[in-house]
C-alpha cells in the first residue's frame, strides 16, 4: 500500500513538471515576431524617427496579440499564480528583447534597466515624443525658408520631398496647398510669370502637375537664356558716342555699311522699278562708271577712296539727303531709314505710333516694308524685317535684337576687327577692320 501511494506521489510530481515545462514554451507567434523584427522594422530608432517606429513596432505587435504588454494593459499575475506569472515574465522579457534590437546605440542608454516592456515603451515615449515635436517645428521652419539658389529643378523638388517626407515620418503633416506655396516662394525672380499663372488658376493644382510643369518650365528658361546670351554677344560693329538717339547708339560705319548700303539701295531700286526698261550696262555706285555694279566695283575695299563729281549722279538722289551710314540702336525695336528706297514692298503706315528721340519730339512714321543688305565677302543677305520710314529722321538705324534675331547671326569684336558668324555653322559672312575705335 505504502509502495503504491508512493508511486502515485511520483506520477504527480513528474506531470507538474511536464506541465509547467508545457506552460513556458514561447508560442509559436512570439516565435515570428521575434525572428523577423528586424525584416519587419528594418530601421532603427533615432531621436529623428520616432513616428514610425512607433507605428511599425505598434502595428507589428498588434498583429501578433502583444499590444497589451506595451500599452500596461497586461499586469503581472501575483507570486500566488506562479505558473501564469512564469508565462507572463517569459512573454514580456521576449518582447523587451525585440524592442531592443530596434533601438539605435545612441538611444539605448534610456531603456537599459527597465525591466518590463511598458516601461520601455512609455520611458521612449516620454523621452523622445518632446523631441519629435521640436523636429516637427524644425522641418517646417526649414521647408518655409527653402531657396531654389543654384540647385536645378530636379535637387530643388527632391529637397523639397525630403523635407515632407521627414515631417511626416515625424508624426505630422504639410498640406498640398502650403507645400504648393513653399515651392512657389522658393523659385527665383525669373519664373515669377508662372508663379503668378500658378496663383490665378481657378482649380488647385496637384503636385505632380506642378512638378511636370516646372520641369518643362525650366527647359524654356535656359532655351531663352541661351538665345539672349547669344543676342548680348552680338554687340555693335562700331559705337557712337555722340548719343544721338535714345541714348544708346552704334554707328555702322565703313567699308561693310557703305558698300552693303550701296549694293542693298541699287538691289531694292531694281526691285522697285522692273516695269520701267534696264539699262544693258550697269553703273557702278562707287566710281560712277559704267560697265560693272558695285559688288564688282575696284574701289568697293578702299576707305579712302572718294569718287568724281558727278551732276547726273547727283539728280538721281531724292532732295532729302540722307547718309548712307547704319547705325546699331540697341534699344530699338524696329528697323528706321529717312530713305524710302531703302524698303521692297513699301506700304503706308496706318498706325498711331510714332518714334520719340532724345529731345523730346517726335517723328512721324510714313511706310513699313522689308529689306536687304547683301554681304559683300560672301553670297548671304542680311535680312531686314519690319523697317519703318520715318523721312525726318537723321540716321538709318539697326535695331540689334531684330537683326541678330531674324538673320541667326553673331557680331563680336577683337582689338583689331569685328566678325559676323552664322550660328548655324559657325561660317564666317562678314569679317572687316575697327577703325579709329569705330
Amino acid at each position: 500500500m505504502a509502495e503504491e501511494e508512493g508511486s502515485i506521489g511520483s506520477r504527480r510530481t513528474a506531470s507538474a513538471v511536464v506541465n509547467r515545462d508545457t506552460d513556458l514554451l514561447i508560442p509559436p507567434h512570439l516565435k515570428f515576431l521575434i525572428s523577423n523584427i528586424k525584416n519587419l522594422v528594418p530601421t532603427s530608432l533615432t531621436t529623428d524617427n520616432y513616428s514610425i517606429w512607433r507605428l511599425q513596432l505598434l502595428q507589428h505587435f498588434c498583429a501578433n496579440g502583444f499590444e497589451e504588454h506595451l500599452t500596461g494593459q497586461t499586469l503581472c499575475p501575483p507570486e500566488s499564480d506562479e505558473p501564469a506569472r512564469s508565462r507572463w515574465t517569459l512573454i514580456d522579457r521576449n518582447l523587451i528583447s525585440a524592442l531592443l534590437s530596434t533601438i539605435s546605440p545612441a538611444i539605448l542608454p534610456y531603456v537599459l534597466t527597465l525591466r518590463t516592456s511598458h516601461e520601455v515603451w512609455t520611458t521612449l515615449e516620454r523621452r523622445l515624443q518632446p523631441t519629435n515635436r521640436s523636429r516637427v517645428i524644425q522641418l517646417k521652419n526649414e521647408l518655409h525658408q527653402i531657396q531654389m539658389q543654384d540647385r536645378t529643378m530636379h535637387q530643388y523638388l527632391d529637397q523639397i520631398k525630403k523635407i515632407v517626407d521627414n515631417i511626416a515620418a515625424a508624426g505630422s503633416c504639410v498640406d498640398t496647398e502650403d507645400i504648393v506655396l513653399y515651392i512657389l516662394n522658393g523659385l527665383p525672380a525669373i519664373y515669377n510669370p508662372f508663379k503668378t499663372a500658378i496663383r490665378t488658376s481657378l482649380q488647385p493644382i496637384q503636385l505632380d502637375d506642378l512638378y511636370s510643369l516646372l520641369i518643362s518650365e525650366e527647359i524654356n528658361l535656359q532655351h531663352q537664356q541661351l538665345q539672349e546670351n547669344r543676342t548680348s554677344n552680338s554687340t555693335a560693329l562700331f559705337t557712337n558716342r555722340s548719343s544721338t538717339y535714345r541714348g544708346k547708339q552704334n554707328k555702322f560705319k565703313g567699308r561693310p555699311s557703305i558698300r552693303s548700303q550701296g549694293s542693298d539701295r541699287l538691289q531694292i531700286q531694281e526691285n522697285q522699278n522692273t516695269a520701267r526698261p534696264q539699262n544693258p550696262r550697269p553703273q557702278c555706285q562707287i566710281c560712277g562708271k559704267t560697265g560693272h555694279s558695285a559688288l564688282k566695283c575696284w574701289h568697293r575695299c578702299n576707305l579712302s577712296y572718294a569718287p568724281p563729281s558727278n551732276p547726273r549722279a547727283l539728280t538721281a538722289q531724292p532732295q532729302h539727303t540722307v547718309t548712307n551710314d547704319w547705325i546699331l540702336d540697341s534699344g530699338a525695336s524696329s528697323h528706321l531709314t529717312a530713305d524710302n528706297h531703302n524698303l521692297q514692298h513699301s506700304t503706308p503706315y496706318n498706325g498711331q505710333d510714332s518714334i520719340s528721340i532724345a529731345n523730346g519730339s517726335s517723328l512721324s512714321i510714313q511706310n513699313s516694308g522689308q529689306g536687304i543688305i547683301p554681304l559683300p565677302e560672301s553670297n548671304s543677305k542680311l535680312r531686314l524685317r519690319n523697317i519703318l520710314h520715318v523721312p525726318t529722321i537723321s540716321h538709318n538705324l539697326l535695331s540689334v535684337s531684330k537683326l541678330t534675331s531674324d538673320n541667326n547671326i553673331s557680331i563680336s569684336f577683337t582689338a583689331n576687327e569685328f566678325v559676323i558668324k552664322n550660328l548655324q555653322d559657325n561660317q564666317v559672312l562678314l569679317r572687316g577692320p575697327i577703325r579709329n575705335g569705330l
